[in-house]
């Protein structure tokens, strides 16, 4: 999940699933702007997932359409918010 700071630090909002045994890369499962962004945040929040804020990704992941698999060229930033969640949560299990 990644989220846009500048705005109205809830306006702009994308969301990711990995599931490695279904799926060869993650895929877009949510995005939007405004009431829901702020929504898809919110559901994140809920269920504890960790939200990471880099706007300059979440403006490229809103250019792809939803229940699709990111492309490669996304592989390393994406790459990097999974093992910043992988830390995340080995962080809260201690």
């Amino acid at each position: 999940m990644t989220e846009d700071p500048e705005k109205d630090s809830r306006e702009s909002a994308a969301a990711l699933r990995y599931r490695p045994e279904d799926n060869a890369a993650p895929r877009m499962v949510a995005k939007g702007e405004g009431e829901i962004a702020k929504r898809i945040i919110e559901i994140a929040e809920q269920h504890g997932i960790p939200i990471r804020h880099d706007p300059d990704l979440v403006a490229v992941l809103a250019r792809l359409d939803l229940d699709t698999e990111i492309p490669s060229e996304l592989y390393q930033p994406i790459a990097e918010i999974l093992s910043f969640l992988y830390r995340v949560n080995e962080q809260r299990k201690q």
